[in-house]
């Protein structure tokens, strides 16, 4: 057995090269299949929708913050990849009495990188993510370029409609902001409930209403555009925002065009 330390600092101990892995995060999972895990991978949960072809195959363990603990025993891994905020206390303490169970607990691109080091380590694929690590750096530097005038540019970021919440600091989502070179407007701290009043009294420049966990769509911009004339409101694919795995070698270019469609 060979100890680990996963991001919350927690040791535990795994066999070399974990042959049954659970994961119950969708950003972890699309990196583990990026890293060529096809054969260890053996559960997922039912928001693992990338690769399809995984979510078509893989046995389902549940939701993220409802995960079917009985079944997950059943699988038998020998290695559990989850998260902080995404999964409860109550499930991980369950699942670490019983088995491997490695956290990651992400608030920036620096925290992402480890995970994907960390996990590269413990899989044994180390090249590959190298290769991964170097590549959403070269892509992070080149974003730059295009972020360099951009400060100036205050946004909110909503996540949910009823009740309305926003991406605040110390969030992934706020990282990812900065790096765009953009303002976030909302100084609190987490996910902060808001209501159309105070959001109004931010005057941001841009709303950006997110793809996930709340599919807004061309009918919430109507409103929020009857209800804020002069504030732009913006779809956006919120996996280029929040999924903090092999997405990332994509996000600066996703990012990239969204700041040049900005005036």
């Amino acid at each position: 057995m060979t100890p680990c330390t996963d991001q919350l600092g927690r040791t535990i101990l795994l066999e070399n090269k974990p042959q049954r892995i659970v994961s119950l995060v969708p950003s972890q999972t699309e990196l583990l299949h990026y890293y060529g895990l096809d054969e260890q991978v053996i559960g997922i949960t039912r928001f693992c929708i990338h690769p399809t072809h995984w979510y078509q195959q893989k046995q389902k363990v549940g939701g993220t913050k409802k995960l079917h603990l009985e079944k997950i025993a059943s699988l038998k891994p020998q290695l559990i990849i989850g998260n902080k905020e995404e999964n409860t206390n109550e499930d991980i303490d369950w699942l670490s009495a019983r088995f491997p169970v490695w956290i990651s607990d992400i608030l920036n691109l620096y925290d992402a990188n480890d995970m994907m080091e960390k996990l590269g380590d413990i899989c044994e694929v180390r090249t590959k993510a190298n290769t991964l690590l170097q590549s959403i750096k070269q892509n992070f530097e080149k974003l730059k370029f295009y972020s360099k005038e951009k400060q100036n540019i205050r946004i909110v970021y909503l996540i949910w409609y009823n009740p309305m919440m926003v991406a605040g600091r110390d969030t992934f989502i706020d990282d990812m902001i900065c790096r765009m070179g953009l303002t976030n407007a909302c100084d609190s701290s987490r996910y902060p409930e808001m209501t159309m009043e105070e959001l109004r009294l931010l005057q941001p420049d841009f709303i950006f209403l997110s793809s996930e966990p709340f599919p807004f769509s061309e009918k919430h911009v109507s409103a929020f555009r009857y209800i804020l004339p002069d504030t732009r409101i913006i779809l956006v694919d919120g996996q280029f925002f929040s999924w903090y795995g092999s997405r990332l070698k994509d996000s600066p270019n996703y990012f990239k065009d969204l700041l040049q469609s900005l005036p």
